[in-house]
């Protein structure tokens, strides 16, 4: 699995323990949003939950992780954008239920609120619980089909309601996209050469290069 964080602005100083709570797992983990080094660019939850759509919609992460001070905003970022299931976690039975019942490739910690004494503890119990299950088997046992089955609504609801990712790169304002394209390492994660979505490829070129 290919996971990739990104961290935002309020909450970098937390981007180490999710990079120490996810390590010796056995996932290919890249770290894509702020590290927290001076002169860095700055990026908002608005920012990281554009990324992350991007990330998910040019097949770039099997996860993303991110999340904000309450986690809230990430959240509610990333759940603008067509077929992204986010979830926010706080609890590894959170990350349990979550993994189980949304199967979502996306979520969102509060990094800030509550994030106290052993807060890097809870974080390693949250993804030892999340990565002990296979996504979607259902809890409880006997409610699998019904929620498998609300799952393939919801992503045919979702895709439905929003625009394509490629119309979205297009119409976006320049002064929330732009920040993203150009931070550093995302313009080679999402070259537009290598991108299967040929309209995306083609949105994303054509914003770099306005």
């Amino acid at each position: 699995m290919r996971i990739i964080v990104t961290s935002e602005a309020s909450a970098v100083a937390r981007n180490g323990a999710i990079l120490t709570a996810l390590e010796g797992r056995g996932h290919d983990v890249l770290n894509a949003g702020m590290r927290g080094v001076a002169g860095e660019p700055e990026l908002s939850y608005l920012h990281t939950g554009l990324l992350a759509a991007l990330l998910l919609a040019g097949r770039r992460a099997d996860l993303v992780v991110g999340g904000c001070g309450t986690g809230q905003g990430f959240l509610n970022s990333c759940l603008q954008y067509g077929g992204v299931v986010c979830g926010l976690l706080r609890t590894p039975l959170d990350a349990w239920l979550f993994r189980c019942i949304n199967a979502g490739a996306c979520v969102s910690l509060a990094l800030n609120e509550g994030f106290g004494w052993a807060g890097e503890v809870n974080l390693r119990l949250l993804f030892d619980a999340f990565f002990s299950v296979e996504p979607g088997g259902g809890y409880p046992a006997h409610r699998s089909v019904p929620q498998a089955d609300s799952r393939a609504r919801l992503a045919r609801l979702s895709l439905l309601a929003h625009r394509s990712m490629a119309d979205v790169v297009r119409g976006m304002e320049g002064d929330l996209l732009m920040p993203v394209l150009r931070f550093p390492g995302v313009r080679e994660l999402m070259d537009p050469d290598t991108l299967a979505d040929r309209d995306l490829a083609a949105a994303i070129d054509a914003r770099q290069k306005s």
